[in-house]
């Protein structure tokens, strides 16, 4: 985490947005959650509180919500920072949180949501979009981690269409946003040699 200054920053700004909520009433409430920028449809596209599309990623209700995805963010974060650098992770996180957000209220025609997930989904696409364009030269490690992320994304595909509440188009939204991200975007020129490296030399 010393050379993931993003990935500690994104950790303590949603640590703290959920100590607020905490102090505020509750993270499960949804008086609360609306008050500090929860996604709801009306309210974004019916009266253009655009805002809430960003202010939302850092939103999580209860702590097993914030727990998983403050977790999620924990481990792939620091590889992206250090494949991709910092800048392009800040720029991944918001531009996936966004593109999930607005594919939650374009789907869900009633309720509130709220959370990371999407960010988090486009950031995974994002290191799987990297190193499948880079699948002929990939070390065994890369390989194996290839292996690991696309099997991570399925069975959370799969644990989202078969459990009730969870937001699958902010993930598949972030997700899809994510994958073009990752496969434009070129390796970190300052990676240091110590870190994971994709490619094979």
């Amino acid at each position: 985490m010393r050379d993931a200054p993003v990935t500690k920053l994104l950790l303590l700004v949603i640590a703290g947005v959920f100590v607020a909520e905490t102090f505020l009433g509750g993270s499960e409430e949804p008086l609360v959650l609306l008050r500090l920028g929860a996604n709801e449809r009306s309210l974004v596209l019916g009266q253009g509180q655009w805002w809430r599309l960003v202010a939302s990623m850092f939103l999580h209700i209860g702590f097993v919500h914030v727990l998983l995805n403050g977790w999620a963010l924990f481990q792939l974060g620091p590889l992206v920072e250090a494949w991709l650098g910092s800048p392009r992770l800040l720029a991944i996180y918001f531009a996936s949180g966004v593109a999930g957000s607005l594919a939650s209220v374009l789907w869900r025609q009633v309720g509130l949501s709220a959370g990371a997930s999407g960010a988090i989904f486009g950031i995974l696409g994002a290191l799987i979009a990297f190193l499948v364009r880079r699948h002929d030269r990939l070390r065994p490690a890369a390989r194996s981690l290839l292996l690991q992320f696309l099997l991570w994304a399925g069975i959370n595909v799969f644990f989202g269409f078969t459990n009730p509440g969870i937001d699958n188009a902010a993930h598949l939204g972030g997700f899809a946003a994510g994958l073009v991200l990752g496969w434009f975007m070129q390796e970190n020129e300052l990676r240091r040699p110590a870190a994971p490296a994709p490619e094979g030399t």
